[in-house]
């Protein structure tokens, strides 16, 4: 069954229908006679009167609502100045589909707007975006689930601004049809504005006090979008620790798929450090959807007691790869205690902002409000083997260099090579140090497979036999592979940020070639062809990766390694011989499907390497031919032996 609770989402069963009881029971300490939460209510006739839906045996509670309508606010037209078009729902007075104005689908044959959340198929009924879900009466011990309702419209009205607002309303009412608690949820959308403002206001219309409690629907339905080899959606929680910093925490697809409790589904501070909660999301590679509790307009509302991520399995597949695998969060309300109708507190209204659009920082860093809660913390870069403080600034330095070339050039994929060309250039130093070490390891192998021959049985002696003929010629073998780490955390950011860049979603390289530097740069179709063993897939004809393989080649032809003798090392020999074969082809292979704005940028600097060894090997060859015609004193940084200085007496007489 679908609960933000158990966080796991699959299709009921006769074995686990009843497991509402023990949701309640875990977190309402209250208890109700089981019940099927997930049974779908049919959509009523238009003859027929309001739906209702009862509550579980025992005293007799009805949600009473309206007839099942759709109302749309906002637009997806390019023209308007709205930013996207939400399509409302009564039933749960949800969010069905949230589509952009801006941002298309990029269907090269027929582009339409992308629609970012859209409803979840699920056991013969659907889960939409901020439904509201269960309702607690914690007094009476009752549990209604309110997005089996369809709630009464109100209908749209027109803003002042040239927005929009729409509200809904479900009442609640005991076995004497007398009302207990009415709910009323607004949604108001604004032009030019990712934001929208939404309120749930609960009333008290009883003489009595009431305790009520409910759960709320986060965003659902996001699209698996173009993460390459990978599924780039989560979701993510941000809090302010007790120093005042934002630190965020978050849970990926296979994370979610994995969880087998509540509590490893839960949204909450890292390194269970303390924090006050500031906002949950559901993002995707490009897109973040956004819900932050607020009260009287500003964010840090305390109405929001828990918080748990979701994973959407409808078809219960056990590798989870059919494509309807799907994740969200839902939240739960701290208990409202409300005072009898007509007194003071007799109603609470919760209010909530909900930011749906582009992972762009220079938006995030623009607006206030974005910048103040943090809204960074949506953008993941691929941080691979090197912590996330070295790679996310530089990443976000190389993002602004970018965005500034972008300014001047217009064209994404030349700022790409220009700049993999710049840090080619700043790196140099390091590289040609590495080149040269590297250089004069391979010279020294012959000798130092001597020594390891003769010193087999001695390792000591072999190690210090090594260090000596080193030391002796100049040579490190660390320094052939330090300037190697010192330069990949840039190659890593510079990566990540061309992977990660919501400009270069649909930008364009040429105009009959790699249109998007976001996909795959594919220049005709291919009859669908899969790799066996590895199950890769190929529809189209790729040319970047080919090009990229050529580079590879010339590269492994021009980098200089320790070639050991077939009869001194055989199997080494035969190893380094099938490596310089199989990386020209694995990466090509590897990378086919990857975006053609990565694969530019690995292209363009393996190339750029290739030039750049070329010329280092050029000057290694001259420097060798100089010292050879005695024009340059052999010494210790140039490959020649150390003249040992005499040492100084301790005191000279005068």
């Amino acid at each position: 069954m679908e609960s933000g609770f158990l966080g796991a989402v699959w299709p009921s069963t006769g074995s686990n229908a009843g497991r509402g009881c023990i949701l309640l029971q875990q977190t309402a300490d209250v208890q109700v006679p089981a019940a099927d939460v997930n049974a779908p209510v049919a959509a009523p006739e238009p003859s027929e009167a309001p739906p209702q839906l009862q509550a579980d045996t025992g005293e007799f509670y009805s949600a009473i609502g309206g007839e099942d309508v759709e109302v749309t606010i906002g637009s997806a037209d390019k023209a308007s100045p709205f930013k996207y078009q939400l399509v409302l729902d009564s039933m749960g007075a949800a969010v069905r589909s949230a589509t952009f104005s801006e941002f298309d689908d990029r269907d090269p044959k027929d582009p339409q707007p992308l629609t970012f959340l859209s409803p979840i198929d699920f056991n013969g009924s659907e889960v939409l975006s901020l439904s509201n879900r269960d309702l607690i009466l914690v007094n009476q011990g009752r549990k209604l689930n309110l997005d089996r309702l369809s709630w009464k419209s109100l209908g749209e009205q027109k803003l002042d601004d040239g927005g929009a607002t729409a509200a809904f309303e479900a009442m609640i009412v005991d076995s004497n049809d007398q009302p207990i608690v009415k709910l009323t949820k607004t949604y108001r959308i604004h032009p030019d504005n990712y934001m929208l403002d939404g309120a749930i206001r609960i009333e008290n219309l009883s003489g009595q006090e009431q305790k009520v409690r409910y759960v709320l629907n986060g965003p659902v339905g996001l699209p698996a979008g173009s993460g390459y080899r990978m599924d780039m959606r989560k979701v993510i929680a941000a809090f302010r620790n007790a120093q005042g910093q934002i630190v965020s925490s978050g849970l990926d697809m296979k994370a979610l798929s994995k969880a087998d409790t509540a509590e490893k589904r839960e949204l909450k501070p890292p390194r269970k450090a303390e924090g006050t909660f500031l906002w949950a999301a559901a993002v995707s590679k490009y897109f973040a959807a956004i819900l932050v509790p607020t009260v009287g307009g500003e964010p840090g509302a305390d109405w929001i007691g828990g918080k748990w991520g979701v994973y959407y399995n409808p078809d219960q597949d056990a590798r989870h790869n059919s494509g309807d695998e799907s994740l969200g969060f839902t939240v739960s309300s701290t208990t409202l205690t409300l005072s009898p109708a007509g007194e003071v507190d007799s109603s609470r209204t919760d209010e909530f902002q909900f930011y749906l659009g582009p992972k762009d920082k220079s938006r995030f860093d623009k607006v206030p409000l974005y910048r103040t809660l943090g809204f960074l913390h949506t953008i993941d870069f691929m941080n691979c083997c090197c912590p996330a403080g070295i790679i996310n600034p530089l990443a976000f330095g190389i993002l602004a260099i970018m965005k500034w070339m972008y300014g001047f050039i217009g064209n994404y994929g030349i700022v790409i090579i220009i700049l993999v060309f710049i840090m080619r250039l700043i790196l140099h130093p390091i590289t040609k140090k590495s080149q040269i070490a590297m250089h004069r390891m391979t010279k020294l192998a012959p000798r130092a497979e001597e020594i390891k021959k003769k010193y087999g049985n001695n390792k000591t002696e072999m190690n210090k036999r090594l260090m000596e003929l080193y030391r002796e010629q100049g040579a490190s073998p660390i320094m052939g592979f330090l300037p190697m780490f010192v330069q990949m955390p840039v190659w890593i950011a510079l990566w990540s940020a061309i992977y990660t860049s919501i400009d270069l979603r649909g930008a364009a390289f040429l105009p009959f070639w790699i249109t998007d530097l976001s996909a795959p740069d594919a220049l005709f179709p291919l009859p669908h062809l899969t790799i066996p063993l590895l199950g890769w897939t190929i529809d189209s004809f790729n040319l970047l990766p080919i090009l990229m393989g050529v580079a590879f080649y010339l590269q492994q032809k021009l980098t200089p390694t320790q070639q050991p003798s077939a009869a001194s090392n055989p199997q080494l020999a035969q190893q380094q011989k099938m490596m310089a074969i199989m990386m020209p082809l694995m990466f090509p292979l590897m990378l086919y499907k990857a975006p053609s704005g990565v694969n530019l940028y690995i292209m363009s600097s393996t190339f750029a390497g290739v030039i750049e060894q070329y010329v280092i090997k050029k000057h290694i060859r001259e420097r060798e031919e100089e010292e050879s015609q005695g024009l340059i004193s052999a010494t210790s940084k140039t490959g020649g032996k150390i003249k040992k200085k005499k040492p100084k007496p301790f005191y000279r007489f005068k």
